[in-house]
């Protein structure tokens, strides 16, 4: 394995991943708040949640999707309304957008797995992000990364993303990532929300333990503000195109 290298692309620069940001109307401002990161194939996933005892609908909703089914497709993403102390209607507003994404995409409900991040106390506006959903899958692209940074940042003053590139096997692979956060960032999980995507080849298993492993080494090293979220969430793909086991 040669030393990695930093290129371009965000969590599309792994083969096999498109992603796209617009604007639902979610956010009173009118910016970008609706992000989606889709893999052309099913992939391995593995995620890292908050562990305050407070959790918001989503990371409930995703955690028991993890457990049931290590593997997805797409990941929705919301900007606005962090779905948080929203009782049982913030469950069936997870599970309504991971059904509208599915028919959208034809693709399974249990292979959407989503995120909000926004006002704790307030539920999605659901009939935005319903009536979003066309142009977002109508969005998806090759290129689509910085669009959908863009999308998942709320007190942000920049999106953040990054994309690197080594070589198993004499073989390229790429691992790209977005994430958002700049308040209530405090262990354990202090991620904010972070997406990774890999185009490498590996167990569910492993795949686990090198995000949890590796969430210790940096996420759970940040203390901001001493608050943790309600709705930390760590996701990461890996689709194996790069057809290169790790």
């Amino acid at each position: 394995m040669s030393d990695w290298q930093e290129i371009t692309g965000g969590v599309t620069a792994p083969k096999g991943y498109r992603a796209a940001g617009i604007t639902a109307g979610l956010k009173p401002s009118g910016l970008p708040d609706l992000a989606l990161i889709v893999s052309d194939v099913d992939a391995i996933a593995a995620g890292v949640f908050t562990t305050n005892q407070v959790c918001a609908a989503p990371v409930t909703y995703c955690r028991q999707r993890l457990q049931a089914k290590a593997s997805a497709s797409a990941i929705l993403v919301n900007a606005g309304q962090a779905n948080a102390a929203t009782g049982e209607q913030g469950w069936k507003d997870s599970l309504e957008s991971a059904k509208a994404l599915g028919q959208a995409l034809n693709i399974s409900p249990e292979s959407v797995l989503v995120a909000s991040t926004g006002v704790i106390g307030k539920r999605i506006h659901m009939d935005a992000l319903l009536a979003g959903i066309p142009q977002l899958v109508a969005a998806l692209s090759e290129t689509g990364s910085d669009a959908a940074a863009q999308s998942i940042i709320t007190t942000d003053l920049v999106p953040k993303s990054i994309a690197l590139e080594t070589t198993i096997d004499e073989r390229p692979v790429r691992v790209g990532g977005i994430c958002k956060g700049s308040g209530m960032i405090h262990p354990n999980m202090a991620t904010m929300l972070a997406f990774v995507t890999c185009d490498a080849t590996v167990s569910t298993t492993l795949w686990q333990q090198m995000l949890s492993r590796a969430a210790d080494k940096s996420f759970n090293q940040i203390t901001v503000d001493g608050d943790t979220s309600t709705n930390d969430t760590l996701i990461a793909l890996a689709n194996g195109q790069s057809r290169t086991a790790a």
